[in-house]
């Protein structure tokens, strides 16, 4: 029927209006296991009221089997299996075990016992066996044999937790591990089993590690005096001493430095040389090692060898002390007699606290070496050679840089001429360029066509001493040498000054410190006729632009009469000016051009015309036509 009319009927007798039918699950799943679970709604989505009971009476009823009253009884169905990975999961045996290793390369210990832990896995029958790691112990400790199962015998059987039990021996890949004891959840176990274990044994330990964990001996020492004490209180503390030594064994009688060097903290001696520059000696800094020096030694006996390697104490009565150094005395140590003459300050402080003693150094008179300068050789500069005298590998000289900062590109050039009887020679110029960064001097000739001699670079760049220059104290010209008229020589060869650039002459006046008076009034002397005829150039060239600003002004001037005049050019005034212009110099007399003027009878005034003239006029009777031509065009 239509929905509106079901809704409408009523209910008759076996008539349901449910619409789900199927019946609950009674079976469920946790973790990958079947479990059993008890519905709460039942058919048609019925909620089922049944009796809840509590967890004791349910697990009573989980264990009771149903009895029939009546019939042949039926066996009860098997308990429900569970895997052995379920039933044993987690759960090791665990067993306390030693083994014996030979050393056969030890001094010290013949044999070595080695602890380890063997565990038994009940959920597959594997074993692995570990060994605890020792701090110290050189040997790779942890896992021993992994986890596997492990063979029993050669006819494939296998290893079970069966075969286990304290106080007896097993033997794993050819080892032989003796089980002392077992852990208590293995001894439950196996007395659940219902195997009897041996009672247990007590570990053995490393003999050699039990040594090694013993206190270590304390030495006493036998002396009286406490070294402990010295060395607290002393310690860095040093005794500083100059001595020389003077072999009288060699050629030159030679006089060396030492610094002897007295640690209180120990009273050893420690002997070091000064090397001075170049004394021809390897550097080797110490001539004796730190040690305690003996002073004096026992008789010896006919069969003490004659030389020994090192003196033993039974050998020295007594050895060197602070006592025995002292500033003005010699000293003897070990075969070598040392003159000490000074000390430092706080070894003059100890010796006045300690003992009461104030030293006064002795002076020592000692000549310095006599430097021995090889000659020049002539190979690159003096200052390059003489680098070879200082150190084996010789380094370039230092130079000034701050002076070839402030001069560089700063030359004075002069212009020079060759001083010799060939009158050839006589007749050629060179140009000497000093250049004030370096110092340095170079000649340049210039070459002359149809001369016969080539030009070029006469010398390079280098430094050029003055006559009478040593190699011990070298003196090279400076621009105080190089005036108007001196006489260079350059290795030979004579040049006379004859000129000089004016930027000489500028440096010179700019720098007066440099150069003296009268090289600076001589320089002066030589440049007056030029700057008086520069001067002059300046003075008419100035007036020439002035003139031929104001000529202009004029030309304009006679233009705008012109047109106020309406008078146009027809070109013969040019021609009237060229034609009486013979030479075509563009100049002509004044008496000629004031009457041509005449003749053409021009429309402006005679006060610009003359004033126009005196503009064109050049010296007392020549005119330039063409300025004035130019008025009118």
């Amino acid at each position: 029927c239509p929905p509106d009319v079901r809704a409408k009927t009523p209910f008759l007798g076996g008539e349901s209006w449910k619409t789900s039918f199927h019946r609950s699950q009674t079976l469920g799943y946790r973790n990958g296991y079947a479990y059993s679970r008890r519905p709460t709604v039942g058919i048609g989505g019925e909620r089922l009221y049944v009796n809840q009971l509590s967890q004791a009476e349910l697990d009573e009823l989980a264990s009771k089997r149903p009895i029939l009253t009546y019939g042949k009884p039926k066996q009860a169905p098997p308990s429900d299996f569970v895997p052995a990975h379920v039933a044993f999961d987690k759960k090791v045996l665990k067993f306390d075990a030693y083994f014996q290793e030979d050393v056969p390369i030890s001094a010290e210990e013949h044999y070595r016992i080695r602890q380890v832990a063997i565990y038994y896995f009940l959920e597959d029958d594997s074993m692995s066996v570990m060994e605890p790691i020792v701090e110290n112990s050189g040997i790779p400790q942890g896992k021993f044999i992994k986890r596997q199962r492990i063979p029993k015998n050669d006819c494939g059987d296998h290893y079970h937790w069966k075969d286990l039990n304290r106080g007896m021996n097993i033997t794993l890949y050819s080892r032989t591990f003796r089980i002392v004891d077992c852990d208590p959840f293995t001894q439950v176990f196996l007395e659940s089993q219902g195997i009897e274990l041996n009672p247990p044994e007590k570990m053995i330990f490393d003999p050699y590690t039990e040594l090694r964990k013993m206190p270590l001996r304390k030495y006493v020492t036998p002396s009286d005096f406490d070294q402990l004490k010295q060395f607290l209180t002393y310690d860095k503390q040093v005794l500083r001493f100059y001595a020389i030594w003077e072999n009288a064994n060699s050629m030159c009688d030679e006089k060396r430095s030492f610094i002897i060097h007295y640690y209180l903290a120990d009273d050893t001696v420690e002997v070091r040389e000064i090397h001075e520059k170049n004394d021809g000696r390897d550097p080797f800094p110490v001539l004796m090692k730190r040690q305690h020096l003996p002073k004096t030694l026992v008789d010896k006996k006919k069969t003490f060898p004659s030389c020994v390697l090192e003196i033993s104490d039974q050998e020295v009565q007594e050895w060197f002390t602070a006592k025995d150094l002292a500033v003005g005395k010699s000293v003897t140590l070990l075969g070598r007699t040392f003159f000490i003459y000074d000390c430092d300050k706080f070894t003059q402080r100890f010796y006045q606290e300690k003992f009461g003693l104030d030293f006064q150094p002795v002076h020592i008179k000692q000549q310095p070496p006599e430097e021995i300068i090889p000659p020049y050789n002539g190979f690159g500069f003096l200052e390059d050679s003489l680098q070879n005298c200082f150190s084996l590998l010789p380094t370039p000289p230092k130079k000034n840089i701050i002076k070839m900062l402030e001069n560089d590109h700063k030359v004075l050039r002069y212009r020079v001429t060759l001083e010799s009887p060939d009158p050839i020679d006589r007749n050629r110029c060179f140009i000497l360029s000093y250049f004030l960064s370096t110092d340095m001097i170079s000649i340049y000739e210039p070459p002359v066509r149809n001369s016969g001699i080539i030009g070029g670079k006469y010398l390079g760049k280098t430094k050029v001493p003055k006559p009478g220059s040593t190699v011990e104290n070298p003196t090279y010209y400076e621009p105080a040498d190089l005036i108007i008229g001196a006489t260079v020589e350059v290795f030979g060869h004579r040049f006379v000054i004859t000129d000089a650039d004016e930027y000489v002459l500028n440096y010179a006046e700019s720098n007066p410190d440099i150069f003296p008076a009268a090289a600076l009034q001589s320089l002066q002397d030589h440049f007056a006729p030029r700057r008086a005829a520069k001067q002059a150039t300046e003075r008419e060239l100035s007036e020439t632009g002035r003139n031929r600003q104001e000529l202009e002004e004029l030309v304009m001037q006679v233009q705008d009469q012109m047109r106020h005049h309406n008078y146009l050019s027809n070109g013969s005034l040019r021609e009237a000016f060229l034609h009486q212009d013979k030479d075509g110099s563009g100049f002509l007399d004044k008496a000629e051009f004031l009457a041509l003027c005449t003749r053409f009878n021009l429309p402006i005034s005679d006060a610009l015309v003359n004033k126009l003239i005196s503009l064109c006029l050049h010296g007392e009777d020549k005119i330039s036509y063409h300025d004035f031509i130019r008025a009118f065009s």
